[in-house]
């Protein structure tokens, strides 16, 4: 059990309560709500950032940013709000150091070359022989990803990576739902087309990876 959930059982309050309570300047309400969400604004960060010195210090200016607007919040999905202070943040931060903008899901060494497998990508619990496995579907899928065009690779990060709905990926993405489904549709189905291409790796990809393009 996080400590979200811990600090939750003493709480009285739903999520909404909390914002609703946060909204009114109680910083110990908003403190609950930042343990449930910073996270996943970190890891939005990172895939913008590319650099996790940059990421941490966007995602503290976009839970500052957060909790000075958070009046400005009028329901709907919180996780998709703090998502799109998280995105415009790490925009602010990048162009604050003049860095240019690349690819979200690309990250490079100190001599400038490509890391195909990104260390937020890779999970550190895995054994040794697992990691080896996971990191070649992640080198394929890194590939395939990257290879999408942005609005198409997006809605595959918000949606299938970061777990949104298609309701709260629109929110992030600002465009229809049906535009982010029908994104979402041609994205995967240029996946599928170009994971043939690695027909050995498609059993562990489709069953461990990427379970929604089986």
């Amino acid at each position: 059990m996080g400590e979200y959930d811990k600090r939750m059982k003493t709480y009285p309050d739903t999520e909404t309560m909390l914002i609703a309570t946060a909204q009114r300047g109680d910083l110990d309400a908003f403190n609950l709500l930042v343990l449930k969400y910073q996270d996943m604004m970190y890891r939005v960060s990172v895939r913008v950032t590319r650099d996790e010195r940059s990421a941490e210090d966007a995602t503290q200016n976009a839970l500052i940013q957060a909790f000075n607007s958070l009046r400005s919040f009028r329901g709907g999905s919180f996780k998709s709000w703090l998502a799109r202070v998280a995105i415009n943040a790490s925009y602010d931060e990048l162009r604050r150091e003049k860095r240019h903008i690349a690819t979200p899901l690309e990250q490079f060494n100190n001599e400038g070359e490509e890391v195909e497998s990104p260390a937020w990508m890779m999970d550190l619990s895995a054994g040794p022989e697992e990691l080896a496995e996971s990191s070649e579907v992640r080198e394929v899928l890194q590939s395939c990803i990257r290879a999408l065009t942005p609005d198409y690779r997006l809605a595959v990060i918000l949606v299938d990576i970061e777990g949104m709905s298609y309701e709260e990926a629109a929110q992030v993405t600002r465009v229809p739902v049906g535009t982010v489904k029908s994104r979402l549709a041609r994205a995967r189905m240029q996946l599928r087309t170009a994971l043939k291409k690695f027909e050995s790796l498609l059993p562990l990809a489709y069953q461990v990876e990427m379970p929604v393009y089986a």
